[in-house]
């Protein structure tokens, strides 16, 4: 093995046609998930379910929606910093929008009547398609979670409290005296993200080793990340990796990421807490963890869940 070659991520196919909860197959792909998100904090998945025209619309649909006026954009507003337009000076790179409960009819219109106010039926049909696609794998990786822990019994009550909310991002080309830093580094607040992108790359992962590692994701394939909820809920068995965003090459980067929310309160099962694993973190609501990133500037280059540990 070449002692100067870069750590890969894991891949792991999610394509298999006996990929059956109870099947060998699904206990041995449990098996390299939660290694995976031990390890790493991501993997990278092959999930067939989103066809080579269903990616073209996507992102064609992405592109429609960055070229609306800025006084347009800027309707897309949340009680949540994180859930709307989002453009900030220290990052000018990066714009986004957000759709929140993207995953329901009424999500998707809500959203797309304040962005296209005379109607557009194709954008709702592709993105509440893609939603639902991703949130397959997104309930299918939480669900082998569930199961490789011993706690299946968990995962129904999981289930009924998830929402979701897709974010599509741009990253435009950084000026001739500009940082190319299109995202800082950062761990996300969510308990799972799907991140899909349009083959431009530019994400970063950093490993416990405090190594970045460059990450391109191939056709078919979408990058799995567990968040900061997800690292409380198993008592810090699971690892919430940093990443960044640099923008090399001569394209925008666009991409969109499906973040799953608990609408409720987040503690680690008592089967994941013994004399040897006390617990590390209290009870705590799902959205002030949101609320308290968004106010707590001290603690931005930081584990979120080392800063709010209570």
């Amino acid at each position: 093995m070449d002692p100067q070659a870069k750590p890969q991520l894991p891949i792991i196919n999610f394509t298999k046609d006996n990929l059956c909860p109870g099947s060998s197959c699904w206990l041995l792909t449990s098996n390299e998930v939660r290694h995976a998100l031990e390890e790493y904090g991501c993997f990278v998945a092959v999930f067939d379910k989103i066809n080579m025209q269903m990616n073209k619309d996507v992102f064609r649909a992405s592109r429609e929606l960055f070229d609306l006026p800025l006084e347009t954009k800027i309707k897309n507003v949340s009680d949540n910093i994180y859930y709307g337009y989002l453009k900030l000076p220290m990052i000018p790179l990066y714009e986004s929008l957000g759709i929140n409960n993207a995953t329901t009819s009424h999500g998707i219109l809500s959203f797309s009547n304040i962005m296209f106010p005379s109607g557009n039926d194709h954008f709702c049909k592709t993105m509440h398609l893609h939603a639902n696609r991703l949130s397959e794998l997104e309930q299918m990786v939480a669900r082998m979670v569930f199961e490789s822990y011993g706690v299946e019994k968990h995962y129904e009550s999981y289930l009924k409290s998830m929402t979701y909310l897709l974010r599509m991002m741009r990253y435009r080309l950084p000026g001739k005296d500009e940082s190319n830093v299109g995202a800082h580094e950062h761990t996300d607040k969510s308990f799972i993200t799907i991140l899909h992108e349009d083959q431009v790359g530019g994400i970063e992962i950093k490993t416990k080793a405090n190594e970045w590692i460059p990450i391109r994701i191939p056709a078919y394939c979408y990058l799995v990340m567990a968040g900061d909820a997800l690292l409380a809920w198993s008592n810090d068995k699971i690892h919430s990796a940093f990443h960044q965003v640099i923008i090399r090459g001569e394209k925008e980067r666009y991409s969109m990421g499906l973040f799953s929310f608990v609408n409720g309160i987040i503690q680690a099962p008592e089967e994941l807490v013994d004399d040897e694993h006390p617990r590390q973190y209290k009870p705590f609501h799902h959205y002030d963890l949101l609320d308290f990133y968004a106010k707590d500037d001290d603690h931005k280059t930081e584990c979120t869940m080392n800063a709010y540990r209570l």
